[in-house]
């Protein structure tokens, strides 16, 4: 039986201009929104200060970014929770066009500098990153994908694409509204090329997002995109040979999502 996260404390919310506020829930994650504010609870304090204030200062064509709030006494996070302003609109399947705005994201965040906190990550998602690049080793369950990524890491390649800061998680962090540009939300920080994020989302929407396969086709005039969509399915296959909560129905989505890809490329 899964257990329903706490809402923020009362002094959360007052501190965030939020205290008359009832708090609903938004994900299984612990997110919450009280009224235009969304509370979430943070791990690292830095990666949240640094969202804050790069990503207040970006503007990207035709997108809407999450803007960070400062509490009362002017602090990003308090008593481990960060809030930011809520933005209208639902996930969809509309894979091309998350996938443009991976692009026109990432145009906007090419010339910010590398951030000091990913050398000090060690969630699942950033191991998992790593050894998709071959910057760590560690055993992988060979049942829960772990077997399958021994398998294409005979492919990898070392790639000439230039790394930057990209958004590493938009499948399902991209939020539209008939009356308004799409949303970004839930930015996860990672210093990879930008055609990488690309395919993450392509893996990702072939996976679980019932995405058709030209979608691979589509994008394949982006700069080494082979490899691009190895390292993706890579990274996912180690996401899930680490995490404690994946479940056959997620492996079963990215067999299916490696095989449409080998099938096409």
């Amino acid at each position: 039986m899964s257990v329903t996260p706490e809402p923020p404390p009362l002094h959360v919310r007052a501190a965030f201009g939020a205290r008359d506020d009832e708090p609903e829930p938004l994900d299984p994650a612990g997110v919450w929104r009280c009224g235009e504010i969304v509370l979430r609870p943070v791990s690292n304090p830095a990666e949240a200060a640094w969202a804050a204030t790069i990503l207040g200062a970006l503007h990207p064509d035709d997108l809407r970014l999450s803007r960070s709030v400062r509490s009362s006494d002017g602090r990003w996070v308090v008593s481990g929770w960060a809030a930011s302003r809520f933005l209208t609109g639902q996930p969809e399947a509309r894979h091309d066009e998350v996938v443009a705005v991976s692009l026109r994201l990432h145009d906007a965040t090419a010339g910010l500098a590398r951030p000091r906190f990913l050398d000090e990550r060690r969630d699942v998602f950033s191991v998992a990153d790593r050894m998709a690049w071959g910057e760590e080793e560690t055993t992988l369950d060979p049942d829960r994908g772990g077997r399958l990524f021994e398998v294409l890491l005979g492919s990898r390649r070392h790639s000439r694409l230039r790394a930057q800061v990209v958004h590493g998680d938009l499948f399902g962090n991209v939020l539209f509204s008939r009356d308004s540009s799409p949303g970004v939300i839930d930015f996860t920080p990672y210093w990879r090329p930008a055609e990488w994020a690309a395919a993450v989302v392509v893996v990702d929407g072939l996976a679980w997002g019932g995405a058709d396969p030209g979608l691979i086709r589509r994008w394949s005039h982006l700069p080494e995109w082979e490899q691009s969509l190895l390292h993706a399915l890579l990274f996912r296959l180690a996401v899930n040979a680490l995490h404690p909560r994946s479940t056959p129905q997620s492996l079963a989505g990215l067999e299916r999502a490696t095989q449409l890809v080998l099938e096409v490329l």
